[in-house]
């Protein structure tokens, strides 16, 4: 018998306190299905892959923070540290507890549907979760001193273990129809904008994007749609974030924001793409026309020159790799990895708020950028393009920039895609490659 309350906790068990101490205990699994800590009605869930094989998935509320306005991400370190500090861990350190979440494009974001429920910065640190890294799988069970962490521990255990450790990826929703957001004659003018204002000096580059509203002809298990995410875009990231009211945001980015570990940071620039071919060789032809094109390198090399900019004030020393082409199912990118190590300590999240929003997602200058977005764009961003990721008790952690993603609600997934506009971009050709970027999602939903 299921004895979920639904946000983490089995039958009788209450959320904790704010301003106590949290514990956490960990024991190793030989096997579970992280798809079955997402089923049910949980109030909160939250799950993380890497292309690197890190794999995290949990649910419930064991601390919060949340905030809003331009000093968010002081507040959130602020909320966390006090959380944090008194911290008792005792299991690998695989297994720790992490804060999960994420901010908004927009500092000045309200949660309006589709967002509901999805503040300016959340971050959550879950009451139960499971790990899973190349040296084993890990379940955590986190609380206050004065909870019973431990029988929740051995309770979630149990229950654990009693299911399958692979569940089916389930069927597909089926679209029953779309709306676009911005039709081709208002993106066009979009586009228009901001190449006058890219001709006048006030703009280098921009990204505008587009939303697609997907009417479903029957429910959607985001969880499924992940696995099926998983297995066409193994070197992606996955996420879900679901809070206890509102949709489910979720994705499959390619791109990595920031991943903190001590002093070492890695990032990159992401930008530019072309489809895949139907041999190699025609992959091959799109790649020498993407590394020919000036308009490729200019937009690439912008995002590159404006994350090593970011990251100089922190770094001791800083390198940028030589550029590279990043493959995946149905598109090909321009990528250039840079490396990092900091002069001091820092936490994540003033590395975040450094980055965000990269010219990849944003653009050149970022003031000029952010308002021609917001002259222009015919929908709310919300966490679209914006970071996710997680964060621990010593201010490491990893983020990935929350594209290729969309927001499940009420029978409708809505999903965003958008694209750089550089001085000689071509409206129709930037059209073209955002209703691309739709296909990862929107393939897994028909």
């Amino acid at each position: 018998m299921d004895r979920s309350s639904g946000d983490g906790r089995l039958a009788g068990e209450t959320e904790p306190a704010d301003g106590v101490d949290l514990v956490s205990r960990s024991r190793e699994l030989e096997g579970v299905s992280f798809s079955a800590m997402l089923d049910g009605s949980a109030e909160s869930r939250v799950q993380w892959a890497t292309p690197g094989g890190l794999e995290l998935v949990g649910r419930g509320v064991a601390a919060r923070f949340a905030a809003g306005g331009t000093d968010r991400f002081d507040r959130v370190r602020t909320q966390a540290s006090r959380a944090f500090d008194g911290l008792a861990h005792d299991g690998p350190d695989a297994a720790r507890p992490r804060a999960f979440g994420g901010v908004s494009f927009h500092d000045g974001h309200e949660p309006d549907p589709p967002w509901t429920g999805f503040e300016a910065a959340s971050f959550v640190v879950p009451q139960v979760l499971v790990t899973r890294t190349d040296d084993g799988t890990w379940l955590t069970a986190v609380g206050t001193r004065s909870d019973d962490t431990d029988d929740r521990l051995e309770r979630w255990h149990e229950r654990l273990t009693s299911l399958p450790a692979m569940r089916p990826s389930g069927s597909t929703p089926g679209v029953a129809a779309t709306r676009r957001t911005t039709s081709p004659a208002q993106w066009t003018d979009q586009v228009e904008t901001a190449l006058e204002r890219i001709a006048d000096g006030r703009l280098t580059k921009v990204v505008l994007a587009q939303s697609l509203s997907v009417e479903l002809e029957g429910p959607v298990d985001v969880p499924a749609t992940l696995e099926r995410l998983r297995r066409r875009y193994p070197n992606c990231y996955r996420f879900l974030i679901g809070h206890e009211i509102g949709g489910t945001f979720f994705g499959a980015p390619p791109e990595r924001l920031v991943s903190k570990r001590g002093r070492r940071v890695e990032t990159e620039a992401l930008a530019g793409s072309v489809p895949r071919g139907e041999t190699p060789a025609e992959d091959e032809e799109h790649v020498e026309r993407m590394r020919a094109d000036e308009k490729f390198q200019h937009e690439h090399g912008l995002v590159a020159d404006a994350i090593r900019e970011q990251l100089a004030p922190f770094a001791r020393d800083l390198t940028v790799s030589e550029q590279t082409i990043r493959r995946l199912a149905t598109i090909q990118h321009l990528q250039t990895p840079i490396e990092a190590t900091l002069s001091g300590d820092r936490h994540v999240l003033e590395i975040v708020e450094a980055l965000h929003p990269t010219p990849a997602v944003g653009g050149v200058p970022p003031d000029a950028a952010w308002e021609t977005i917001r002259d222009t764009e015919t929908f709310e961003r919300g966490w679209y393009a914006a970071p996710v990721g997680w964060f621990d008790a010593d201010g490491d952690g990893e983020f990935a920039v929350a594209i290729r993603s969309g927001i499940a609600a009420d029978g409708t997934v809505t999903l965003f895609a958008g694209n750089g506009i550089v001085a000689d971009s071509d409206p129709d050709d930037e059209w073209d490659e955002v209703q691309l970027k739709y296909r990862p999602i929107l393939d897994e939903l028909r």
